[in-house]
């Protein structure tokens, strides 16, 4: 295998910015934690990058590493999420008519999707971008079979969660 050069490195780091962006929406509620950890995964991708050999695709190793890089650094600064999301105290989002905005349904998704475990978190975004369960397994490094079982049950508890908000 061989390595990418910068300029390669930088156009497909470009081409797939919106997982850097996915992953903090997933991992960070509050923009200035979102804005931190951005930094620190490019930082990671950067620094790692001569050991990219493609042996898979970029946005898989991609995936890898930022993920990676989201659940540690999240871990280093303590960041919880808040009580009233862990609670399940949806209803206040939700009020208003029933014509609701697109994006204010992807913050209820969201709200719900950061009341999961890390793992789980990092499956259901896998998933929601249509990654097949092998891709999933090679990133997450759980077999493919896990991932199949940790999804119908994460379908599940999201099912839950947000059956009478939405």
């Amino acid at each position: 295998m061989q390595r990418i050069t910068e300029d390669k490195f930088v156009e497909d780091i470009n081409q797939n910015i919106g997982i850097i962006h996915k992953i903090c929406n997933i991992y960070f509620i509050d923009a200035d934690d979102r804005k931190d950890a951005c930094q620190e995964i490019l930082y990671q991708l950067w620094r790692s990058h001569p050991g990219f050999r493609g042996g898979s695709k970029f946005s898989t190793w991609m995936y890898k590493v930022a993920l990676n890089t989201a659940i540690t650094y999240s871990k280093k600064g303590s960041r919880e999420v808040p009580t009233d999301m862990q609670t399940g105290n949806w209803e206040q989002l939700s009020a208003g008519n029933e014509q609701q905005h697109v994006n204010e349904r992807m913050a209820l998704l969201y709200a719900a999707i950061n009341t999961l475990s890390v793992a789980d978190k990092a499956i259901t975004l896998l998933y929601l971008e249509d990654n097949s369960y092998d891709e999933i397994a090679e990133i997450t490094g759980l077999t493919k079979t896990n991932v199949s079982v940790r999804l119908v049950r994460i379908k599940k508890a999201l099912k839950e969660k947000l059956k009478n908000i939405i």
